[in-house]
């Protein structure tokens, strides 16, 4: 046995967790093990016939899915047809090199949040939330507000030392700003579920280039945006002091504003 094979195994000839777990370069699973197969949908602007069938195949060809299956295609209105492609492709994923934003601060229960924020910041902290522009999905800022929350995880409603202002949907960014400034506000949360021509980053840059011309620094609240289709690295880029993507729940949401508005002491100047 060679003395590379021998570090790598345990002393009864078992892999080593070390080799277990060094692995980084990975492959899609579809069927079996390490096969490349992958499904994807997409929609085309031509009529459903043999023709669009054909070019849905070209497209996933052009994509690297080869062989590419046809499993589904269907009518989307006049002039639309969406499909549905199986098929393998040899793209292989480098885990070393993703890049995710850490959450950087611990997760408390809601007993420890309002134990923080009742003993540090000696009054309530004021939250205000709402979907800004033409928006009216709010089952995203309602999960995380109403008392009810989402998968059985109580909204910032329930939080005893927190005051939750729930603007609802379509609101505009000058109706946000001066709840913010009416609610003393720690906190504006924003939900964004419709992304058509990138409008929730639209809506962003222009609540947070409002908060800025309308507040000083200091007395400027903490801005926090959520969506399914965010990215969490665009933090910088949109003006905004975090970032809230698909499967956040309210413990998030309340863990982070104790760490940045009353352990870091970034709560509103009064």
């Amino acid at each position: 046995m060679s003395e590379r094979t021998e570090r790598s195994e345990g002393r009864e000839g078992m892999p080593s967790q070390h080799s277990m777990t060094e692995k980084t370069i990975v492959r899609p699973y579809g069927d079996t093990t390490g096969d490349g197969m992958v499904q994807v949908s997409f929609t085309l602007p031509v009529p459903h016939d043999r023709r669009a069938e054909g070019a849905a195949v070209q497209l996933a060809n052009k994509m690297g899915i080869d062989p590419a299956l046809l499993v589904h295609a269907k009518p989307m209105g006049e002039g639309f047809t969406f499909f549905v492609v199986y098929g393998r492709v040899n793209h292989l994923v480098d885990l070393s090199a993703v890049r995710v934003v850490e959450r950087g601060y611990p997760l408390l229960s809601a007993r420890e949040v309002n134990a923080v924020v009742k003993r540090q910041l000696r009054r309530k902290l004021s939250v205000v939330g709402a979907c800004i522009g033409t928006d009216a999905h709010t089952v995203g800022i309602d999960a995380i507000l109403n008392v009810k929350g989402v998968a059985g995880e109580k909204g910032l409603e329930y939080y005893r030392e927190l005051k939750v202002t729930n603007l609802g949907a379509q609101v505009s960014v000058p109706e946000l700003v001066e709840a913010a400034r009416v609610e003393r506000a720690d906190a504006v949360l924003v939900s964004q579920v419709v992304t058509q021509r990138d409008a929730h980053l639209h809506n962003t840059r222009e609540m947070s280039a409002a908060f800025r011309e309308a507040m000083p620094v200091g007395r400027r609240p903490l801005l926090v945006v959520g969506g399914p289709r965010f990215d969490e690295s665009q933090i910088a880029e949109l003006g905004v002091d975090r970032i809230f993507g698909r499967g956040t729940t309210p413990g998030e949401v309340a863990s982070y504003l104790v760490h940045a508005l009353v352990t870091n002491k970034r709560a509103r100047v009064a």
